[in-house]
Order: structure tokens, then C-alpha cells, then sequence
């Protein structure tokens, strides 16, 4: 199966990239919308997940793995929702704002650029590399 590509997003002020880093990873739970717990229980380990700071920076900061697939939410009281774990790759050399994403062309069509509530989405490949290639610009 090829790989897949995502990203997700938090409130750097709740739980920020350098957090992540000082943790070497973490259980991504707390996603309490259905296209978003549809979006964690497709990753596949090994997939590779880009790391949005919301609200106050917006913008892409890191590349993170899935490390492990999808288990029950262990924070639902109720509900089927769903986690995964995620540990860091590498922060992007430069961030990748969400004005800059907006403005190119290849990245206009994101999910995050069209509906900024779903705090997991799918990336294809294109726009995988299309932001590498912006982070290092």
C-alpha cells in the first residue's frame, strides 16, 4: 500500500510542536468530529503527517510518523472515537504559513485552506512536496 500523507492540527498554546518534540511523540486523541476520526482510523503506520500550529501562528511547523494505528479514544466518555500515535520527524526548516498555502495554486484546494474546523486531513503527494518545497524556500 503506498503511502499516505496528513496533517493535524492544535493550538500551539494547548499543545505546541516543541511539546511534541520534548515528548517524542504522543496518543493524538481528543478529535471529536467524524471526518476527522474517519481521517485517524485510515492512517496506516508509517504514514507521514505534517504538524499545523492553529489560531495563533497558523502554519505548518513539523513532520511527524504514525507509530501506531488507531485504538479506541482512551479521553471519550462516549462515542466511538478513535486515536492514533504520532511521533516527531523533523521540524520544517521554515514554516509554511496558511497565507502562503492559500496563494499557491497546487495548495488552494487543501482541506485546511477550505474548511480550517477539521483538525485532521488528508495531503496527497503533490502537496506533500509541494510544501517541503516551500518550507525550504
Amino acid at each position: 500500500m503506498p503511502k499516505q500523507y496528513w496533517l493535524v492540527k492544535s493550538e500551539p498554546e494547548s499543545y505546541s510542536w516543541s511539546t511534541f518534540l520534548a515528548e517524542k511523540g504522543t496518543v493524538w486523541s481528543g478529535v471529536r468530529n467524524y471526518q476527522a476520526r474517519n481521517n485517524l482510523r485510515a492512517m496506516k503506520k508509517g504514514d507521514l503527517v505534517f504538524f499545523y500550529h492553529s489560531v495563533s501562528e497558523k502554519a505548518v511547523v513539523g513532520i511527524a510518523r504514525v507509530s501506531k494505528e488507531f485504538v479506541p479514544d482512551s479521553t471519550a466518555k462516549e462515542g466511538d472515537w478513535s486515536a492514533v500515535e504520532l511521533e516527531p520527524v523533523k521540524a520544517l526548516a521554515r514554516p509554511v504559513t496558511l497565507d502562503v498555502m492559500k496563494s499557491d495554486k497546487m495548495l488552494s484546494n487543501l482541506p485546511i485552506v477550505k474548511n480550517s474546523r477539521i483538525s485532521v486531513t488528508p495531503v496527497d503527494q503533490a502537496q506533500y512536496d509541494r510544501i517541503l518545497q516551500l518550507a525550504t524556500l
